[in-house]
């Protein structure tokens, strides 16, 4: 596993990862630990969950700071980037993970209200972040990668498409984003999870729908977190994809090839 991974460039890189107290957060901020680079593990309500992340990765040998903010409100994606980058000493690589459906609710029955907290959390939060993130990230030529959806392709499930097409915000801005600083030498990238068990679906997803979800996966099971890994530690090192930049990555067991 990544475990055994040993990536030089990424050794004391500081990287900021956004809703990293559990599932592909969580496991990315570990990864990305494990490979010698200074995280901040931003969180909003677990604490807790958050807490164990950073006393796995101290347990580890690594080197793991806490950064709390809800940044569905505005100023606070940008608070948490500034938080980051001060006690990291700069920031080499922003991980816009932080996201969530915030219940299935047909397009019908949505209202305002919560139209804005899914497209805050989800869409806003990341162009905020990267925005904030930028002049760090100039300073080191360093990266932006993404955490979009499978979503973002297909349309979403039953009571999901709000959380889809903020995806697929996600990703037009991952292009979009490219091209505007490749000319600072930022690469900015992203990676698509598919079906992955995280307290996403535990919350979200009853056994049945993600029974039948699992059915058409050509892998036939569900992916993990740790699945998903690779490719972020991939993307962040410049040895490995050094001339790679606008480019999602689907994590999906074959569910969708594009």
């Amino acid at each position: 596993m990544w475990h055994e991974l040993k990536i030089p460039d990424l050794r004391d890189r500081a990287i900021l990862v956004t809703g990293a107290s559990t599932g592909i957060g969580a496991a990315v901020a570990k990864a990305f630990a494990a490979q010698g680079a200074r995280v901040a593990v931003h969180y909003n309500e677990s604490a807790a969950a958050a807490e164990a992340v950073v006393d796995e990765i101290a347990r580890g040998g690594g080197n793991g700071i806490l950064i709390q903010g809800d940044v569905s409100k505005p100023g606070e994606s940008e608070r948490v980037v500034e938080a980051a980058a001060e006690n990291l000493g700069g920031l080499d690589g922003l991980v816009n993970n932080a996201g969530g459906m915030l219940g299935r609710v047909p397009t019908t029955e949505m209202d305002d209200a919560h139209y804005a907290r899914v497209m805050d959390l989800n869409a806003r939060s990341v162009l905020a972040a990267t925005r904030a993130a930028i002049p760090f990230l100039r300073r080191r030529q360093g990266f932006v990668i993404n955490t979009t959806s499978i979503a973002a392709r297909n349309g979403g499930g039953n009571g999901a498409i709000l959380y889809a097409a903020a995806k697929g915000f996600v990703s037009t801005i991952t292009h979009g984003h490219a091209k505007e600083f490749v000319g600072d030498g930022i690469r900015v990238n992203a990676v698509a999870p598919g079906i992955i068990s995280t307290p996403f679906h535990d919350r979200y997803t009853s056994a049945e729908m993600l029974d039948t979800q699992r059915q058409s996966v050509p892998m036939a099971r569900v992916g993990t977190p740790d699945e998903c890994v690779g490719a972020y530690l991939f993307l962040a090192s410049p040895l490995l994809s050094g001339y790679i930049t606008g480019q999602i990555i689907e994590v999906n067991g074959g569910q969708l090839m594009p």
